[in-house]
């Protein structure tokens, strides 16, 4: 028997890693508290209590962070309208930060020395972990099984966790005719490893699951409609549930793709993001209607920046809060009710009004003539155009071409 190690709280999920985990760190010595954060996901919370007490935790939380996760998490990256490598909606790296922000929670409280995880060595969650981790809580010490030899040396592959599984008889989900991992939250399931790390494989697993829908915000969302039945959702929660619905009947949201993982190598991904692919495409919108040009092309430059940080696992970074307040403020005009529709697999957009527009129906009308001389358009051209005259002058001239 190892010598006794102290307390370490494990970020669990019930699944094949986490239990097998559970298990080998009570034989290195540890006592194990589980942590299982309710972020969305359809699980069984008691069935999963039950089956870490059997496995040896000597306690178990169970933390529904599902609130904080769309006000706190999700609500930024909308306003950021924040995409990595312009497809991912980053449902995995937001949830990431939100669920070891609670794992900090309960390791100080219970005054335990250790925290752990199931991260791959390989992946992106262990940076997401740990650095959250270590910006909330300086000092604390992370157990990462993944990254040990005595660790990954025993289990080189998933068919020796099963094996492990078998004689330490724990149930678990995975099985070698589906070896495959699945990780779902409000925002996304997201399929990879198994037989999907073959790029050419064509995935034909469950597809997420014509509405019209009208969507009224205010910086972040505040109420959904739907057109057809007049029923209208409210909280922060309930109208991303709502929405989840409503567009994963229609498939929206499904992505299959290949990233740049931030520790160096390509992974391929399945993702399905439904409400988030319905907000994005709204917020998108009503900023473009309500925004000024220039502070657009600024906040583009800001937002590509903020979903790299997200995506490495930098939330808590100092560079990461700044960028969130900087896009915050930004957001003071985004105010306004955006119709669309969902329908085989797209999204819609029908129409948008808004208390701040900018758009000016008189000044750009082809009818009305407005407050707007089309002959200062002329002066207008001739002066863009000598940045192109002057790129084009022949100096044995001495002059300038004249712009045609």
């Amino acid at each position: 028997m190892a010598q006794p190690k102290g307390t370490v709280v494990l970020a669990y999920s019930g699944g094949l890693d986490t239990s097998c985990i559970l298990v080998w760190l009570k034989e290195q010595g540890y006592d194990v508290i589980a942590y299982l954060a309710n972020i969305g996901q359809k699980e069984d919370f008691e069935a999963a209590r039950k089956k870490a007490l059997a496995l040896g935790a000597k306690k178990v939380y169970i933390e529904d962070v599902s609130r904080e996760f769309v006000e706190e998490f999700i609500w930024p990256a909308v306003q950021a309208n924040a995409l990595y490598e312009d497809r991912y909606l980053l449902g995995t790296a937001l949830a990431r930060p939100c669920i070891a922000r609670k794992l900090v929670e309960i390791t100080q409280r219970e005054g335990a020395q250790y925290v752990a995880h199931g991260a791959t060595g390989k992946g992106n969650d262990q940076v997401r972990f740990e650095l959250t981790c270590y910006a909330l809580c300086p000092n604390i010490k992370v157990v990462a099984p993944w990254r040990l030899p005595e660790f990954y040396q025993r289990f080189p592959g998933r068919r020796e966790l099963m094996d492990y599984a078998k004689k330490h008889g724990i149930p678990v989900p995975v099985t070698p005719q589906t070896p495959w991992s699945m990780d779902e939250n409000l925002m996304h399931i997201s399929y990879e490893a198994g037989i999907l790390e073959n790029p050419k494989v064509i995935d034909h697993g469950r597809l997420a699951g014509v509405a019209a829908t009208g969507l009224r915000a205010s910086r972040v969302p505040v109420k959904v409609t739907n057109a057809g039945d007049g029923a209208t959702r409210r909280s922060a929660l309930e109208l991303f549930v709502y929405l989840n619905d409503i567009a994963g009947k229609h498939g929206v949201g499904r992505i299959d793709i290949v990233e740049n993982r931030f520790v160096g190598m390509k992974s391929r991904g399945i993702y399905e993001t439904p409400a988030g692919t319905i907000l994005y495409h709204a917020h998108l919108d009503i900023e473009a209607f309500t925004m000024d040009r220039e502070v657009r092309k600024i906040k583009q430059g800001l937002a590509l920046k903020f979903s790299e940080l997200v995506y490495n696992g930098f939330w808590h970074s100092p560079e990461c809060e700044f960028l969130r307040q900087c896009i915050g403020r930004s957001q003071e005009a985004v105010v306004g009710t955006v119709r669309l529709s969902v329908f085989k697999g797209q999204v819609y957009v029908l129409g948008r009004e808004s208390p701040r527009s900018l758009y000016n129906e008189e000044l750009v009308s082809m009818n009305v003539q407005g407050d707007y001389e089309p002959v200062d358009a002329t002066g207008f051209i001739n002066i863009n155009s000598l940045r192109s005259a002057g790129s084009r002058r022949d100096p044995s001239q001495g002059g300038e071409k004249a712009p045609s």
